[in-house]
């Protein structure tokens, strides 16, 4: 069986014209098309006079084995999803104001980038392909594993060097207390 898996998603991003004194636009990611055309770059799909839709890029959203527990969190949720996200543009390319940037479906991974406040990151839900897709991969590779309550080591409480070579220390018994700055007589 396959370690990895990979599906090429196509990102739909919308502008749409907001009431602000700074920003005419806004921008967000608001859907995904599973085995997308690959080499899409900013497609019109729809136009209307305060929102336009695109098919911004195509992206490859990849499965791991290693992140089954990621995954089963995210079918756990009642509403599995997939996260998004969109970081703005190089301002020298004047070519589009934000860029697609990440695909997943790791809950764990977006958490990991929302924290740079460098992406708007959207949770979308997760189109029937996807989720079966999904299910089929969790299916294949996840597996529980058991709780092991950690233990600490056996410390032995009975050992006579405690407080050796501190000779302001005058018995064992004292080994806690603070040494004085007298030195023994």
């Amino acid at each position: 069986m396959e370690r990895h898996e990979a599906m090429p998603v196509g990102i739909i991003v919308q502008k749409r014209r907001i009431d602000h004194p700074w920003q005419e636009w806004s921008w967000e990611p608001v859907g995904v098309l599973p085995w997308a055309e690959q080499g899409v770059r900013w497609r019109l799909l729809t136009e209307e006079p305060d929102r336009v839709r695109y098919h911004a890029a195509t992206m490859t959203v990849s499965l791991y084995r290693s992140d089954t527990e990621a995954y089963v969190a995210n079918l756990e949720t009642g509403a599995p999803a997939i996260y998004v996200g969109i970081r703005e543009g190089d301002p020298e390319a004047e070519e589009w104001d934000y860029e697609p940037s990440f695909a997943s479906l790791s809950p764990y991974e977006a958490q990991d980038r929302l924290d740079s406040a460098e992406e708007i990151i959207e949770r979308l839900e997760l189109p029937p392909a996807m989720l079966e897709w999904l299910e089929t991969f969790v299916a294949a590779h996840h597996e529980d594993e058991a709780f092991v309550k950690r233990r600490r080591d056996r410390v032995d409480v009975d050992k006579v060097e405690d407080g050796r070579g501190d000779p302001r220390i005058r018995q064992v018994s004292d080994v806690f207390r603070a040494p004085t700055g007298r030195k023994p007589q």
